[in-house]
């Protein structure tokens, strides 16, 4: 996580906006590598937000589903 731009973006984006999420991490632990591979992702972060998945940090995306 901490060498991943784009997971720091997020990171930061859901801090402030002071939402609740789980962190894991794909580069240190085997559980987070196997949920990782089971979601068939190729890059991080991935981020679920109810049904939808965002794969990298897009955060025009994460407004708009965070307001609807």
């Amino acid at each position: 996580m901490r060498a991943c731009p784009h997971c720091r973006q997020a990171k930061h984006y859901l801090l402030r906006m002071g939402l609740r999420f789980q962190e894991f991490d794909v580069q240190n632990n085997s559980r987070a590598q196997k949920a990782f591979a089971r979601l068939g992702a190729r890059g991080v972060p991935v981020i679920i937000v109810g049904e939808t998945r965002i794969d990298g940090f897009d955060r025009r995306r994460l407004d708009g589903l965070l307001k609807s």
